[in-house]
């Protein structure tokens, strides 16, 4: 259990650094971790010291010289730790206030990050594209990430990205940082929400930027028409109260959850706690509580041969 502990690049590692944005958290949290651990070892240094040296000793019966105060000393005392402070203040507010300003360069990615109850949705207003809890990101471009909330404070957070940001109702954050390296990340609300907030996840997709324009591309094409069993599970879905809540351009326009234009091109559900396959989509539109726990989505009382067909035509929506 104590090596399970020591494990450096995890999905949610906060101490590999895939960004300026976390490297510049990452260097203050190494200058505070210098900083504490010299005077930590400053301190049981004179405590051993101090114990060694003037132990009490078998026969001792003298008390020891008295002192009322040493005014050297406690100048020092109250020097050293105000220098300790400002060494680790200084960085921490170039770092505080590079990152809390928004990107002004006019070729950054605008992406808008709303938290819902538990889900998030990603906008990308410069290129109409509207999608959920898989955030997809050119790696070496400015990003520049806003954050408000439609319901309750919520916590955005991608460890290897950068750091916590929250996401609060009537208020406006952002996150400005350029991903470095492709790969897969993983995110999650930290800030207590409701029920389900530990499912609250997200993925983070940094892809080359050829590879980026091509899902550009594709998420902003019409889904294909579907056929066969596919087409008998779009009947189904527009004729359920699925259209009620959810977004499928040209077909359904709810907005109280995850947009599914082309959620047959993600690879996960339930914010990232489900592989996006046909056999778990039944089973999520069947029964979405024992999936995910607290979930707002309510069960629809499908028959299983319904909700086989609802999953055929979601997971063609690529």
């Amino acid at each position: 259990m104590a090596l399970g502990g020591c494990a450096w690049d995890t999905p949610m590692s906060t101490v590999v650094a895939r960004s300026d944005f976390a490297r510049a958290i990452l260097h203050v949290y190494s200058i505070v971790t210098w900083v504490t651990g010299i005077i930590g070892v400053l301190v049981f240094a004179l405590l051993i010291l101090v114990l060694v040296r003037f132990r009490a000793r078998p026969g001792d019966t003298t008390l020891p010289q008295q002192a009322r105060g040493q005014t050297l000393l406690e100048i020092a005392w109250t020097i050293a730790p105000a220098l300790a402070l400002l060494i680790i203040a200084i960085p921490t507010i170039q770092v505080v206030f590079r990152t809390q300003s928004a990107a002004t360069a006019p070729d950054a990615l605008q992406v808008t990050v709303r938290g819902w109850q538990w889900w998030w949705e990603f906008r990308y207003p410069q290129l109409d594209i509207v999608t959920a809890n898989e955030l997809h990101l050119p790696a070496g471009r400015r990003v520049v990430v806003t954050l408000n909330g439609p319901d309750v404070i919520h916590s955005f957070w991608l460890p290897q990205l950068g750091g916590k940001r929250d996401v609060i109702p009537g208020r406006v954050n952002h996150v400005t940082l350029t991903p470095e390296q492709p790969g897969e990340y993983w995110g999650q609300c930290a800030e207590f929400c409701g029920a389900s907030h530990a499912n609250m996840g997200m993925r983070a997709i940094v892809q080359p930027a050829a590879d980026f324009e091509r899902w550009v591309a594709q998420q902003q094409a019409a889904p294909a028409e579907p056929s066969g069993p596919a087409a008998a599970g779009k009947a189904i879905f527009a004729g359920s109260a699925c259209v009620g809540c959810h977004t499928i351009k040209g077909f359904s326009a709810g907005v109280l959850a995850p947009d599914l234009t082309h959620f047959g091109s993600r690879t996960m559900l339930a914010a990232g706690m489900w592989p996006n396959t046909p056999e778990n989509v039944a089973e999520w539109v069947k029964d979405p509580q024992r999936l995910k726990p607290g979930v707002k989505m309510p069960a629809l009382g499908l028959t299983d041969e319904q909700a086989k067909a609802i999953a055929a035509y979601l997971t063609s929506l690529k």
